[in-house]
């Protein structure tokens, strides 16, 4: 029996794959729990042509986080914080604290897409990644001053 699957399942497919499976395990799991509709040959030109559309908006997101990225690749952050007598950071600088200097230059960036590699807790140089999009991605160098 031919399925095309609606969500991705495990050790079968992902989602909008067409598979093979055995009609008790299509007829009596798949289907009824929606995780997937018969290969019938309307439903499979159904399924390429919501794959075309998709592709395009896919692609236009894409480039949309490509130019993104090229914006921000000239982009050096500083931030003040509190810090010590010996140099250590009062709390850490955290994913919160780029998204808003990032805000202040113009650029609205969701802190959930902001990675910062180590843990930030005394004065110095760092990274942070930027993941726009699951193939794009850019470093964005910080550093971290006392504050005034």
């Amino acid at each position: 029996m031919e399925i095309i699957l609606k969500e991705d399942v495990v050790n079968l497919g992902y989602k909008n794959d067409i598979v093979t499976v055995k009609s008790g395990y299509g007829r009596n799991f798949l289907i009824p729990t929606g995780k997937a509709v018969i290969a019938t040959p309307s439903a499979k030109k159904m399924l390429a042509e919501d794959l075309k559309q998709r592709a395009h908006k896919l692609e236009k997101i894409k480039n949309d986080a490509e130019e993104l990225a090229a914006k921000l690749k000239e982009v050096s952050l500083t931030i003040a914080t509190k810090v010590s007598s010996t140099g250590t950071i009062f709390g850490s600088v955290s994913n919160i604290q780029i998204a808003e200097a990032l805000a202040k230059l113009g650029f609205e960036i969701d802190r959930k897409i902001i990675v910062v590699k180590d843990s930030v807790k005394e004065v110095g140089s760092y990274q942070a990644v930027v993941k726009l999009h699951k193939e794009v991605s850019v470093e964005i160098p910080f550093e971290v001053i006392a504050e005034e």
